[in-house]
């Protein structure tokens, strides 16, 4: 058995009491699919499930500062790399908490990149989970094809956009590099579908809205809701004890989403 076999044999079994493996993904930066993937792992981790969190940004990771610990450090013990776990029970593990220095650049090429993500699936100690969040960066790069490389058996893909025309275009790339992967497409999520005036309560759609839903029926599959653009979101990190969004209609979109996943993904096996 080389050493690459033995790698990869390490991961199924350091995964293999995770019991629903969801990567989440988009065609474009700037769409908010880390705070997606975010409030996704909260609102799990709110209803009981114990739920962990991997950053897999190599260069630009953001799950740490969106989740109020970015201030942590990874440490080792005999079972591996410790994940870094939140007041509320939700483990997190980001390139973040292995670099020296939070604003030092990771200059790597691919192959430097493939190894660090075969250690934080490898190494890191998970544990019992119910869902492992994989946060993709964006695009369909390295990162991306490494883990559906190196996890052979993801329950399936969130694709996140937002109603421009030019994050659609990417997202529809995003559909069709899920595809080539053989991975399932859990379904898409339209992200800053519209903003309620907290003035006057009437909505105004900045970005347009609705093509979220359209491309999912152009591409027969499930669309999982909109989020409506909201400025308490930001706040999300602020406190590890609770997860407090105070607009209702966005936290009803929240919890919509995750009843829908939970559904799709199949529940308790």
């Amino acid at each position: 058995m080389n050493q690459k076999e033995k790698k990869e044999i390490d991961i199924k079994g350091n995964l293999k009491n995770v019991k629903h493996k969801i990567v989440v993904l988009s065609g474009k930066g700037g769409v908010g699919k880390s705070t997606i993937s975010a409030t996704l792992a909260k609102y799990l981790s709110k209803k009981g499930k114990n739920v962990g969190i991997l950053d897999s940004d190599i260069h630009g990771p953001s799950i740490p500062k969106i989740l109020g610990v970015e201030d942590e450090k990874a440490v080792g013990s005999k079972e591996g790399i410790l994940p870094v776990e939140t007041n509320e029970g939700l483990k997190i593990m980001s390139m973040g908490y292995l670099i020296p220095n939070k604003d030092a650049p990771v200059i790597w090429r691919g192959p430097m990149k493939m190894g660090a993500l075969k250690q934080l699936l490898g190494d890191v100690s998970w544990g019992n989970l119910d869902y492992l969040i994989i946060d993709l960066p964006p695009g369909t790069g390295d990162e991306p094809l490494s883990i559906a490389q190196l996890i052979p058996d993801l329950d399936g893909a969130i694709i996140v956009t937002t109603p421009q025309d030019v994050a659609l275009v990417s997202v529809r790339k995003s559909i069709n590099f899920v595809k080539k992967m053989n991975l399932n497409i859990i379904g898409i999520v339209e992200n800053m579908s519209g903003f309620t005036c907290p003035h006057c309560g009437k909505k105004i759609d900045i970005f347009k809205t609705g093509g979220g839903k359209k491309a999912s029926e152009d591409f027969k599959i499930p669309y999982l809701g909109s989020i409506p653009i909201d400025p308490d979101i930001v706040e999300i990190g602020d406190s590890q004890d609770k997860i407090e969004i105070k607009n209702k209609d966005t936290e009803k979109s929240y919890i919509d989403l995750v009843e829908k996943v939970e559904k799709i993904v199949g529940g308790e096996r």
